[in-house]
């Protein structure tokens, strides 16, 4: 049994592995996992920031979000591991455009005509930036260990019985998949017919008065709306419009959460439910969490962005949003005395002109000329020598 753990924990390493890194080029090595942190142990970035291919691990997930609810229809049923997998609905138009996602509707000119009302960089047309747009997105909005516990990193019984009840709530309460559809066609089947009469009235009235939930403006006639069972179907959105309430960005595949009268995607709706761990990125379910720079944290990964040793009590130094111990700051991050060449310490005062840096000490910041500390008097900067007037530095650097 052990050895089946091992086993399956090297096998969840090996998603992404190698894939190069689309922010560091040639800086990083390709991407390898880190133990617990979801970023590449090489460069740092996460598995949205690497070329990895949108494969049947993402249709995986996605596919295991939607069991056990109404939308079973999005997912086929493997018939080798039993898992899940979704169909990412992948169509191809005649004129050669493949979209590797499409609103699963029947009518395909629909379908095309909802991708062609999306920003043209957001359309996920095969091999563009669209559909890296998609795939980034994916990873960001859907974390798979917003749903399954066993991609989290060490969960007690405790919390795992926590988070499937969680689990369990989200997909009865808020889980959705937006429908395409046109306004007119909406309002026949809400009047619950289709006589000469109520088709008429829908050209004249509804689709004319039926503005965006989001942004307020009309639709527009023959043109395909967002709609979203859970918001009630006399919410509408423009394909552009249905996105998550926090960070503004296009719900991937539709996918969205539906609370208090707002639309998340599944990152924010987690963050809106319980505090997220700034080193792990997990939601947190246990009772005992830290709170440093703003951000919430397991316990044991308050630590070292570096070097992971744990932080509590410990001298740390914030480096980019990340903490840094002391011993890792002073190696990788301090910058250097134009006048003694010591690194300077993060508690230590300095003065910086341009890209050279001094300790605001007399010792270190005084005229390269005649010794004089430069300490509140006026002082010229030249390739990291300092000097206290025109005549030092003649007399320096003849």
């Amino acid at each position: 049994a052990a050895l089946e753990a091992v086993m399956k924990m090297t096998l969840g390493h090996e998603f992404g592995a190698g894939a190069a890194c689309l922010k560091c080029k040639d800086k990083c090595e390709g991407f390898e996992l880190h133990f617990w942190r979801k970023i590449c142990r090489n460069c740092k970035c996460g598995l949205a920031e690497h070329d990895v291919a949108m494969n049947s691990e993402e249709n995986k997930k996605v596919g295991k979000l939607f069991e056990d609810t109404k939308y079973t229809g999005l997912i086929a049923k493997l018939k080798t591991d039993g898992l899940p997998s979704y169909r990412g609905n992948m169509i191809t138009i005649s004129l050669p455009v493949t979209y590797e996602w499409a609103p699963p509707v029947a009518n395909k000119y629909l379908a095309v005509r909802y991708i062609e009302l999306l920003p043209p960089e957001k359309r996920p047309v095969a091999g563009t930036e669209g559909a890296a747009y998609r795939r980034q997105q994916m990873a960001r909005q859907l974390p798979e260990h917003d749903q399954d516990p066993s991609k989290c990193h060490e969960l007690s019984p405790a919390e795992v019985k926590q988070m499937e009840q969680f689990v369990r709530k989200y997909k009865d309460e808020a889980l959705g998949v937006g429908d395409v559809l046109l306004p007119e066609e909406m309002a026949l089947v809400q009047a619950g017919g289709s006589g000469g009469y109520a088709r008429v009235a829908v050209r004249d009235h509804s689709a004319s008065t039926s503005s965006c939930h989001h942004c307020q403006q009309p639709m527009r006639l023959g043109e395909p709306a967002v709609y979203a069972e859970r918001a009630g179907y006399d919410k509408l959105w423009h394909p552009a419009c249905f996105v998550c309430c926090t960070c503004n960005e296009l719900l991937v595949d539709m996918i969205y959460f539906w609370k208090k009268g707002k639309l998340y995607c599944g990152r924010h709706y987690g963050d809106s439910e319980k505090p997220r761990c700034g080193g792990c990125d997990e939601l947190i379910f246990s009772n005992e969490y830290t709170q440093a720079e703003g951000q919430n944290w397991h316990l044991k990964h308050f630590c070292c962005f570096d070097c992971d040793c744990i932080l509590a009590g410990e001298t740390y130094v914030m480096e980019n949003e990340k903490p840094v111990c002391k011993p890792c700051y002073m190696k990788n991050y301090a910058v250097k005395c134009s006048a003694c060449q010591n690194a300077v310490e993060p508690e230590a005062q300095r003065v910086s002109y341009g890209e050279h840096h001094w300790h605001a000490e007399p010792e270190c910041f005084k005229c390269s000329g005649c010794s004089k500390c430069l300490m509140g008097q006026r002082f010229m900067a030249v390739q990291g020598f300092l000097f206290c007037s025109v005549e030092c530095k003649k007399k320096t650097m003849a």
